[in-house]
């Protein structure tokens, strides 16, 4: 009866064991290749699906309001993909209830987006030396009213990094990139190929 005990506490302590370490077995998902742009969409979706439900538990951890709220808003891709900004991330990218029918519209000129709106762009990172994906910094865009940031085109750009925390850093590092998309009040979409239609 003894040996018996024994037995189902090491069964007991293995499965605790288990429970205990799952949530690092999703701190990275595998990759099978070293560069982003040779991921082909069922490889993206896989990593997506790895990492999602991390992803939004990670940027909520410290509290910030969009991190909270942006998976309840208009997602504007079927899918993340490589455009080659954002360090060759896979970026996906949440529009609010404000600046959605707009930028779903993804014209190339004269866009004015409407003050409140908010774009949350997730990213996720590729480790070619590890071949592993993990969790990038959320991105976040809001159009303030005008002149409230006339140096940025009334845009403030922020980021939560996958610890919850906020990014550090100045508002010409972001805007001076996209000011390259100026007529599309300097927003830049989706790939053509995962766009979702408005």
């Amino acid at each position: 009866m003894n040996i018996m005990k024994r037995q189902l506490f090491a069964a007991a302590a293995t499965f605790a064991a288990s429970l205990t370490m799952a949530p690092l077995a999703h701190a990275a998902c595998a990759v099978d290749v070293t560069d982003p742009f040779e991921l082909d969409a069922a490889a993206i979706d896989e990593i997506y699906t790895c990492l999602k439900d991390e992803m939004a538990e990670k940027y909520a951890k410290e509290g910030d309001e969009v991190a909270a709220a942006y998976r309840d808003w208009t997602v504007s891709s079927t899918r993340p993909a490589v455009a080659g900004a954002h360090g060759n991330r896979l970026l996906q990218t949440f529009a609010n209830d404000v600046a959605a029918e707009q930028y779903l519209n993804f014209a190339e000129e004269g866009v004015d987006m409407p003050a409140g709106s908010v774009l949350a762009k997730e990213s996720i990172s590729i480790s070619s030396k590890k071949k592993e994906a993990r969790t990038g910094p959320l991105f976040i865009m809001t159009k303030g009213e005008e002149g409230s940031a006339p140096d940025t085109a009334d845009w403030v750009y922020a980021g939560v990094q996958p610890n919850g925390k906020p990014m550090k850093f100045k508002q010409s590092f972001c805007h001076d990139c996209h000011v390259a998309w100026e007529a599309q009040d300097m927003l830049a979409y989706p790939l053509e190929e995962v766009r979702v239609s408005n």
